[in-house]
């Protein structure tokens, strides 16, 4: 109902369950996907991982953030953003513009802390060995090759960017910072996308999380 009264939104399906989402998705194409997490058959971030690998749409997720493992996985699974089950009628039609022209819903309160916990920017877990000595944490490994080639990709101002965007920036919040305008950062965040093979912004800020050029 508050979706299909826009003038430039189609609703052109609805589903029960995951699996019945992806029914719908494979005779009826969509920009966007409005996810619940729990759901019978299959749930939302099964459903999340087989559409972002299929290529049928953008994810974001109907949660409440007292839930943060659910978070974690949607993350995993490829999801675009969060929305709060309780947001107002407004936001979800903010989300679902944003999402399908490729940004991403980041809340630096909340989504950008769920980030750094999904790609280990916490405090290692400390382990009880035998006899009760407590061996210090192992320390993380450094990155991937793949993850290599993209950071030496990157130029300065490009790192720096992406040092912005972990933190949750706005493109209008990076160029006030960044003394430029709004236009080349748009042009900065296309060519960080590209070099770290991420879909959209939060999966950017999970690439700065993993490899440290979080800040």
């Amino acid at each position: 109902m508050v979706l299909s009264v826009e003038d430039d939104i189609e609703v052109v399906g609805e589903a029960a369950d995951g699996a019945e989402a992806l029914a719908v998705l494979a005779r009826t194409p969509a920009d966007v996907v409005l996810m619940d997490v729990q759901m019978p058959v299959m749930d939302g971030i099964a459903a999340t991982a087989e559409i972002v690998a299929r290529g049928l749409g953008k994810v974001v997720i109907l949660t409440t953030f007292d839930r943060e493992d659910y978070l974690f996985d949607a993350l995993a699974a490829g999801a675009s953003g969060f929305l709060l089950k309780n947001a107002d009628p407004d936001d979800l039609v903010d989300a679902v513009h944003a999402v399908a022209e490729g940004h991403a819903l980041l809340a630096p309160e909340a989504t950008l802390r769920v980030i750094a916990r999904l790609v280990g920017d916490h405090p290692a877990l400390r382990r009880e060995p035998a006899g009760g000595a407590t061996a210090p944490p192992t320390a993380p490994p450094g990155p991937a090759p793949a993850d290599r080639r993209a950071i030496e990709a990157l130029t300065p101002r490009e790192r720096e960017v992406l040092g912005l965007l972990a933190r949750g920036l706005s493109n209008a919040e990076i160029a006030v910072e960044l003394f430029l305008g709004e236009s080349t950062v748009k042009t900065y965040v296309s060519n960080v996308l590209a070099k770290t093979a991420s879909r959209d912004r939060v999966q950017a800020v999970v690439f700065a999380y993993r490899t440290g050029l979080a800040g």
